[in-house]
């Protein structure tokens, strides 16, 4: 992978949900450049090679997460440990995100080496579609969004002591050691089970997780007035167009010919999908929700991300090569080595 870093980096990174997808993307690079990693995580690293950088920490134990801070004594903390599903019933549910981000700030401001701090967030603190008139104007239907939106609220108003601190809100990103749901839309097309919705063409600010990876490490590196207090959308610029990407795709991985399906039976579809759902009869194939991000634009601002990080490393069918050659067992991606 291409590096993202500078001589000064700091030597010594903290990644909580390090076994998770960009977490274990993560680990990787730093430990192949050379840096002392170490992942906290409350399940075992999806990639087996990571093990001697993981410790099985619950960020919930605030005892235990201290102990580990006032051992290791990081300089750079790269948070990403979460309860992302979308089916808890209750915000209690989601205290990961709201307590578990209290626990991180207590250990940072008590262990006192800490140089800067990255906060993943989430684009669902905002409905899709919604036009936020500043960074704190949450509008989120999910309870996993509004827990994100506490846990930001909690960072945006920690003691000073906290040191510098930016708020990361990744979009939709996708590449080797992803799961649902993009996961399933390269499974889908390989299956040839996906269809395009109507003619339309759809644009979506995603990211391939290597240059997600490479935006971090990048905004470690930059003086820490250009990033401190800031809120950045992390995703590939310009975003990308649905329809082209699901046809690299569906070349890469020597899928058949995609077809388009008009809107009105796909909402059809989407209607039975959400009364089973309801009836909770396993995973619908599509619900109204799906539908309404298939045919929706995604778009975000990421120009003052672009402005400190610069040109990405891979390009959109560099990224969908990678990420089939990653399926077919034979990804660069694998290893810390």
């Amino acid at each position: 992978m291409r590096s993202g870093l500078s001589a000064d980096f700091p030597r010594r990174v903290l990644v909580t949900g390090g076994s998770g997808f960009i977490g274990t993307n993560l680990v990787a690079a730093f430990a192949r450049d050379g840096h002392t990693v170490l992942s906290l995580d409350i399940a075992p690293p999806r990639n087996a090679s990571h093990a001697p950088n993981w410790k099985s920490i619950d960020i919930m134990d605030r005892g235990a997460l201290h102990g580990v801070f006032e051992s290791f004594r990081p300089e750079l903390v790269v948070h990403l440990a979460a309860r992302a599903d979308l089916e808890t019933r209750n915000l209690a549910g989601y205290a990961t995100n709201i307590q578990g981000v209290s626990n991180l700030i207590d250990a940072i401001i008590d262990t006192g080496s800490v140089e800067r701090t990255f906060f993943a967030s989430s684009r669902l603190v905002f409905d899709l579609g919604y036009e936020p008139n500043d960074d704190r104007d949450y509008h989120a239907s999910t309870l996993y969004g509004q827990s994100k939106a506490h846990g930001e609220e909690l960072v945006r108003n920690a003691p000073v002591e906290l040191g510098t601190w930016s708020i990361l809100r990744p979009t939709g990103i996708w590449g080797p050691w992803f799961g649902v749901p993009y996961a399933d839309f390269f499974k889908t097309i390989e299956r040839g089970l996906y269809v395009h919705p109507g003619q339309r063409e759809v644009y979506k600010a995603y990211g391939y997780v290597e240059n997600t990876v490479y935006q971090i490490q990048r905004l470690a590196t930059v003086a820490r007035s250009m990033v401190h207090a800031q809120t950045f959308w992390v995703a590939d610029y310009p975003p990308l167009l649905v329809r082209e990407w699901a046809i690299l795709i569906q070349e890469a991985l020597g899928a058949g010919r995609i077809r388009s399906v008009p809107v009105p039976p796909l909402k059809l579809f989407a209607l039975v999908g959400d009364a089973l759902q309801r009836a909770g009869v396993g995973r619908a194939p599509l619900t109204s929700f799906r539908l309404n991000n298939m045919v929706s634009d995604m778009l975000y601002d990421t120009g003052p991300l672009e402005a400190l990080v610069g040109p990405l490393p891979y390009s959109l069918t560099e990224g969908v090569n990678r990420t089939v050659d990653w399926i077919r067992g034979s990804s660069p991606s694998d290893s810390v080595a």
